[in-house]
């Protein structure tokens, strides 16, 4: 079929991770910049042999970087054009959240439509096991890593962002992803009526999937393929971070790792020499996020965000979740992971279908903001090996409160990209109303009890309902409360909260 000239598609997808070398001084490892520009590098050789990709770099008007968190830059869209010897018009510089790869990838697959736009990279990178391991040093070596002048121009702000919590819940110890994301689990546990054991044997089999794509992927950061025995055992190296979560339940973010994407117009892939081989067609999408604070959302453990936009992207796409071949579902923590699948109609444990090309946060890598900039660039690589079939990637932001979803494929849209925002259909749910400084009794909604670097529970947090459905957030220390909040199922009691949050659960 004939492509419309304007026609955004994806032609270059590279992928750098710099595992351990103890061996090598850690000053002399790549910081995050270093690994954006050996990313970009690798995806312009993905674009086809000979200069075909550096051909279409020198003609990238726009360097949009997904925000490093693990190193301060001023732009680091400037600092890898300059090390490329590259001139765009532009640098922009992605907000917090998992989702901005996605969102980012999105927003210049609209510009290239529009054509405002022929040629822009998208590019992350995080190296945080380096700046880990120099503080674990005794000697506390001093990484030689790029500090741009003050005079540097600011890059173009992309996407928008604000406090991820409202003071209530910081004082609860609402701050931490780990802290947070234990208590969706629980949701899901107390929903689906499992007893302890069952639930986590469950959610360790799920992993234990996701372990054995990572040990398939060159890129992933551990290539060991582990049981779910192995995910769920608690022992000294996997000990418990935030019940019901193991350590190996955890995004692992201490990570050195780049990625990558070349965006252009069909017209400028032709005019370069591009191999159709290498296309992959960003098909639709859409987003929206979550109720923003965790206080109003009305249940914790679903997300309706993802569900609205799951069904307006498949819709603009004009396929349903059973075309589907290829997931990429956003996998911080096992509950993003049943989130999505619940809100898309998905069964993650579908032996057809994995429900990740890469093998997630925990194994794969979780590169902060990055992530889903290398399960793009793997979702590319599968598509590639499967002409015609359609991949689903999503993303999320903060406390499963922002979320995207994207559709790829080899064949090309019947019509233009379309991306929508479906704000509007998930503002006009239900929320609940804050409980702050209720005193008296309640209802345990759900709950997570953190443990200290020894694996010794020290305290939970409670979210509770009052008897006219407000919410409120409480906090117990008491550890014979603890511990039997670990074995057995503590939704549905009640619990007597103070006004400082101090909760007696009976």
């Amino acid at each position: 079929m004939a492509i419309d000239p304007r026609t955004p598609v994806l032609v270059g997808a590279g992928q750098v991770t710099v595992r351990p070398e103890p061996e090598r001084p850690l000053t002399e490892r790549a910081e995050p910049a270093d690994l954006m520009v050996q990313a970009v590098q690798a995806a312009a050789d993905d674009c086809g042999s000979g200069d075909v990709g550096r051909r279409l770099l020198q003609r990238a008007a726009s360097i949009r970087v997904v925000l490093p968190l693990s190193w301060h830059y001023t732009n680091p869209g400037l600092l890898v054009a300059e090390r490329l010897g590259l001139e765009p018009a532009e640098t922009v510089l992605g907000s917090v959240g998992g989702n901005t790869p996605l969102t980012l990838a999105a927003a210049t697959a609209r510009d290239i439509a529009g054509g405002r736009l022929d040629v822009a990279v998208v590019v992350g990178g995080e190296a945080l096991h380096t700046r880990h391991a120099a503080r674990r040093q005794t000697d506390r070596p001093v990484l030689p890593w790029t500090t741009q002048p003050a005079d540097t121009p600011a890059p173009v702000p992309f996407g928008a962002d604000r406090e991820p919590t409202t003071e209530v819940e910081r004082d609860r110890g609402l701050v931490l992803p780990s802290r947070v994301f234990p208590l969706f689990e629980i949701a899901l546990r107390a929903t689906a009526s499992d007893g302890v054991e069952e639930h986590q044997a469950k959610v360790a089999a799920l992993w234990a999937r996701f372990s054995a794509v990572a040990a398939t992927n060159p890129y992933a950061w551990s290539q060991q393929r582990l049981s779910a025995e192995d995910i769920g055992t608690v022992r000294p190296d996997n000990r418990w971070v935030t019940f019901p979560y193991t350590k190996l339940m955890n995004a692992n973010d201490h990570v050195d790792q780049g990625a990558a994407l070349i965006l252009c117009s069909a017209a400028a892939a032709e005019a370069a020499g591009v191999p159709r081989d290498r296309w992959v067609f960003p098909l639709a999408g859409a987003e929206a996020n979550d109720h923003w604070f965790l206080t109003h959302r009305h249940q914790l453990g679903s997300s309706p965000a993802i569900a609205a936009a799951g069904r307006r992207a498949l819709e603009l796409a004009g396929a349903t979740v059973d075309d589907v071949a290829l997931l990429d579902l956003y996998s911080c923590f096992p509950c993003a992971v049943q989130m999505g699948a619940e809100a898309l109609g998905i069964d993650p444990m579908d032996p057809a279908r994995p429900p990740t090309v890469t093998g997630g946060l925990t194994f794969a890598g979780g590169p902060l903001n990055n992530y889903v900039t290398h399960s793009i660039a793997t979702m590319a690589a599968r598509l590639r090996q499967q002409p015609g079939a359609l991949g689903l990637v999503t993303g999320l932001g903060w406390y499963a409160t922002k979320h995207a979803v994207g559709l790829w494929s080899t064949d090309p849209p019947p019509q233009s990209f379309r991306w929508e925002s479906v704000q509007a259909e998930v503002d006009a749910l239900p929320q609940r109303a804050p409980a702050s400084g209720f005193e008296g009794l309640a209802t345990v909604e759900t709950y997570a009890v953190a443990h200290d670097r020894d694996g010794k529970p020290e305290q939970a947090v409670l979210a509770l309902l009052t008897p006219d459905g407000r919410r409120a957030w409480g906090t117990t220390s008491d550890l014979d409360t603890l511990l039997r909040l670990e074995e057995e199922e503590g939704c549905g009691r009640p619990a007597r909260i103070r006004p400082d949050g101090r909760t007696d659960v009976r």
